[in-house]
């Protein structure tokens, strides 16, 4: 029996794609969700699977080759290869067969919608002023189930990164918007359906079982089964739920997908992510509304879309994959066929990776079958290790999926190393990131080997998996470079520099240190007492603090201090408010808070916004200091270099006398249209007072 492969719906208006790369060639097996071919869209990139599990019998689209949605990709056998030459004129020789095929054509159509209520999932509002979006990452596809509030795509906006969740649990219908696509707010990026119902595949696959009937006979009842499984990746009968890109803060209009958490076909929960969205203020994820299938995505890694775009489509069903795997074991069962017998049982010598390309395994089969002629009812285990094989390409490489290549490049990852878990032996994303773990908990394993070697460096460096590439920059990068250059056009900046000597405050640190990590659960840092200091003296000099607005200056009657924190994806500055009332400790667990939540992709978008003075810790990383660039619409900003020590010179009774000193470099940088060189200079002598005096009992809040 043979089963016609079509294109499937691929999104509202998509009515062709392009066959980027065949994945198998005539002859090679393949199971059931195995992807056969890459398409490509003006909308996507997706990978069309195999309906069934057989051999390859024929190929209609060459690579390269544009083909209408519901027009006929390939044939998929029992490996028999007795329906292959028929399957294509199968239309002409006699209407007993012309039937079927006339059938086959509307049993495609079910896949652009579902034949059920769909939920439209819309780009939500994002902040007062965020018009638009863009979609930076799908994290469902169409097929895939989601949950309620799961995350269905990352958006980006340039005042915040996030992820839309899905507002239903189902099944993802369609995708709208592709990655690095723009939408507005209110935008349909995705439909959900309920996900229960079968697609395209499944009555594709019932009509071709027919032609086949007369020569399948019992076997073909079970084959139309197996084929109805996968269908429910392509579309959904139910309901479907609309996810959309939500609010990401009062001027966000619009997000990035920077990743895909989630494909079509994957299911998923509420409140799982599904997507990561990049703003020029924050990354964060989207969530799904509701638990399903995700059944399409609407956008692209590296779309732009506005709030409120629907970004994916969730439906409720649950995908039809893993039951297809029961009914795909018949097909193997009929391996005991006297004919067919030595290519099934090639199949079963695959586990040893050595002989399972070999030929001359066919003997092989003969003397397994009569060493254990009594376990032959555990042949059905057997296709289990035929996947291994199966997921191979014509070159005779494992396959792997771009986004699969494209996390092993970003974390290092060298893909010959990594064994898939997935069908047929493909290596999914969660391999990867396995792998890049591994290396650091096989680490201390090493280290008793490396011991001896005495002479090698500790210092040695590994190198990087981005020398010798060229990669795009990423949504935060564009917009830190875009205000970078906007802020040097459009302010006078300066830098002013102080010495202060910390040795007092440095004793001072380490004499509460202890009692003050048991008493507040944080640690006593420099940086918690350099912004105490920071913020109050700018109560004294409120110029520091001020905003230029178009011939005025704007002063605050508060002191919002942005914190620089430094993530893998770039630049943060979360703002801890009103920080000049703040106690050491409650500074110290602010910034302690803004920066876990900033590594985690937990940030809102009010968390970046509203900040009047930067400060920034570049002493962290072994700077002694910087100068530190001022970004509009702030006039200043302080960065820290690390606390170092060296010979200096003290008064001991009154009497000049070299020590060993405590020393620390302060940075301003400011905008010299309204601040002049001696207000910096009064500014930052009363917080070199005030560190130098050492005299914070009072403010430590324990």
């Amino acid at each position: 029996m043979s089963t016609s492969v079509v294109l499937p719906a691929l999104g509202e208006s998509v009515t062709e794609g392009t066959v980027t790369r065949w994945l198998k060639q005539v002859g090679d097996t393949v199971e059931v969700d195995e992807p056969l071919l890459e398409v490509s869209t003006d909308k996507v990139d997706t990978e069309i699977p195999s309906p069934v599990s057989g051999v390859l019998e024929a190929i209609f689209a060459d690579e390269d080759e544009t083909i209408e949605v519901g027009a006929q990709l390939a044939i998929v056998g029992d490996g028999s290869g007795a329906t292959a030459a028929p399957a294509a004129p199968a239309a002409e020789p006699a209407a007993a067969p012309e039937a079927p095929a006339q059938e086959a054509a509307p049993a495609a159509a079910p896949a652009p919608a579902a034949s059920g209520d769909a939920t439209d999932v819309t780009l939500p509002e994002l902040g007062e002023s965020v018009t638009e979006g863009t979609v930076t990452r799908w994290l469902k596809q169409v097929g895939d189930t989601i949950e309620v509030d799961e995350p269905l795509l990352e958006i980006s906006t340039d005042k915040v990164d996030t992820e839309v969740p899905s507002p239903v649990a189902g099944t993802v219908l369609e995708l709208l918007a592709a990655e690095d696509d723009t939408v507005e707010i209110g935008a349909v990026l995705a439909r959900i359906g309920s996900g229960a119902a079968s697609a395209p595949a499944a009555p594709a696959a019932a009509p071709a079982a027919p032609a086949a009937a007369p020569a399948a006979e019992a076997p073909a009842p079970e084959a139309a089964p197996a084929a109805a499984a996968p269908a429910p990746a392509a579309a959904a009968s139910g309901d479907a739920t609309d996810v959309t890109l939500p609010e990401l803060g009062e001027s966000v209009t619009e997000g990035t997908v920077t990743r895909l958490l989630k494909q079509v076909g994957d299911t998923i929960e509420v409140d799982e992510a599904l997507i990561e969205i990049s703003t020029d203020k924050v990354d964060t994820e989207v969530p799904s509304p509701v638990a399903g299938t995700i059944i399409e995505l609407l956008v692209g890694e590296d779309d732009t879309v506005e709030i409120g775009a629907v970004l994916a489509r969730i439906g409720s069903g649950t995908p039809a994959a893993a039951p297809a795997a029961a009914p795909a074991a018949p097909a193997p069962a009929a391996a005991p066929a006297p004919a067919a017998a030595p290519a099934p049982a090639a199949a079963p010598a695959a586990p040893a990776p050595a002989a399972a390309p070999t030929p001359a395994a066919a003997p092989a089969p003969a003397a397994a079958p009569a060493a254990a002629a009594a376990p032959a009812p555990a042949a059905a285990p057997a296709p289990d290790a035929a996947p291994a094989a199966a997921s191979t390409d014509a070159s005779g490489k494992t396959y792997v999926t771009p986004l699969v290549r494209k996390i092993a490049a970003q974390n290092g990852v060298d893909l010959a190393t990594v064994t898939g878990t997935g069908v047929g032996g493909r290596i999914r994303k969660e391999d990867v990131l396995a792998a890049a773990k591994a290396p650091a908990a096989a680490a201390p394993a090493a280290a008793p080997a490396a011991a001896p070697a005495a002479a090698a460096p500790a210092t040695a460096l590994e190198t990087s998996p981005l020398r010798g590439t060229t990669q795009p920059m990423s949504r935060l990068r564009k917009v830190v470079a875009s205000r970078a250059v906007e802020s040097l056009n459009t302010t006078a900046q300066l830098t002013t520099i102080v010495e202060v000597d910390v040795t007092k405050l440095s004793q001072f640190r380490d004499q509460y240190k202890n009692d003050f990590l048991a008493k507040t659960g944080q640690k006593l840092s420099f940086l918690s007492f350099f912004s105490l200091a920071a913020v109050e003296a700018l109560k004294a000099y409120p110029i520091i603090n001020s905003t230029v607005d178009g011939d005025n200056i704007v002063y605050p009657d508060h002191e919002n201090l942005s914190i620089a924190v430094d993530t893998p994806k770039g630049l943060y500055t979360p703002v801890l408010r009103d920080a000049s009332s703040k106690s050491i400790a409650e500074i110290a667990a602010g910034i302690a808070d803004l920066a876990a939540r900033t590594r985690d992709s937990k940030l809102k978008p009010d968390d970046l916004a509203g900040g009047t003075f930067t400060i920034t810790n570049t002493g962290s990383r072994g700077a002694l200091f910087d100068t530190p660039l001022v970004f509009l619409p702030q006039s200043a900003i302080l960065g820290t270099g690390i606390v170092y020590k060296r010979p200096g010179v003290t008064k001991v009774d009154g009497i000049d006398a070299i020590g060993v000193r405590s020393y620390v470099y302060l940075a301003l940088s400011y905008d010299h249209r309204t601040i002049d060189g001696a207000d910096a200079a009064r500014y930052l002598s009363a917080v070199k007072n005030r560190l130098e005096e050492a005299n914070f009992t009072a403010n430590l809040g324990m």
